[in-house]
């Protein structure tokens, strides 16, 4: 994703944005101007900046943690036949269950702080993590298998030196739909009960019919985003030429 697409693609929206407006003559407080949304920006950017570092520290140690435990159960899950038909199933399964429908549990275990919006965070992006690493250790040449027995290599060295270099471009992709789903998970954490974030403030500023403050948090919340979604496509990319250096 290319800043000139992004800057294209932002200007085409604000564009049907105002004409919407203009069309439909929608009063300010259904749905604000381009305009009014930046004015309200600017009059609460120290409001909007502080929130806006609570969320994105809680996005950024989600996916950390989440990456961390996703890549730790998809080497156990290939190394061990058991652990995946014992695992995988369960992890399957545990998806069947909306994500969002635990929030207000997380909220009761872990307090109204930062902690159950990490934990949110890290539980939506888990499992596309994992999934996606896993089908990259799993998904190997049957030449690689045949040379390492014929070598006599161990499971271990196997996977040091084949697997998990051949799934570096899996765990890339993996990552960018993380680097989405996980500022989802910290905004529903803040709905749910908080008293800082970016979701804290929607909510706010919809209970006293600031809807241009509303769309301001928002249209922060989206900026982070895209650049979370931006930085990790990079290291998706260097992961994946990494892995081509390695192959060759």
């Amino acid at each position: 994703m290319k800043a000139r697409d992004i800057l294209l693609a932002s200007l085409v929206g604000v564009g049907v944005w105002q004409a919407t407006v203009w069309v439909t003559g929608a009063p300010h407080f259904i749905l604000p101007s381009p305009g009014r949304v930046a004015l309200a920006a600017f009059d609460s950017r120290v409001l909007i900046a502080e929130n806006a570092w609570i969320t994105a520290v809680e996005v950024a140690l989600g996916l950390l943690i989440g990456t961390f435990l996703g890549v730790v159960t998809a080497i156990q899950l290939a190394l061990s036949k058991t652990a995946e038909r014992l695992m995988l199933p369960i992890l399957v399964f545990t998806q069947s269950v909306p994500v969002f429908a635990l929030a207000p549990l997380l909220t009761l275990w872990f307090g109204y702080g930062m902690a159950s919006k990490i934990a949110m965070a890290v539980l939506i992006i888990y499992f596309p993590v994992t999934s996606a690493f896993h089908d990259g250790l799993t998904r190997i040449d049957r030449g690689y298998r045949d040379l390492s027995h014929a070598m006599a290599a161990g499971k271990y060295h196997f996977m040091r030196h084949v697997q998990i270099p051949n799934a570096l471009p899996s765990l890339g992709s993996g990552l960018k739909l993380a680097a989405v789903y996980a500022p989802i998970g910290a905004v529903i954490g803040e709905w749910v009960g908080a008293s800082k974030g970016l979701g804290y403030l929607m909510l706010l500023a919809n209970g006293r019919a600031k809807i241009d403050l509303m769309f301001a948090s928002l249209i922060v919340l989206a900026c982070l985003t895209v650049i979370l979604h931006v930085a990790v496509g990079a290291l998706a990319a260097r992961l994946t030429r990494y892995a081509q250096g390695v192959e060759t």
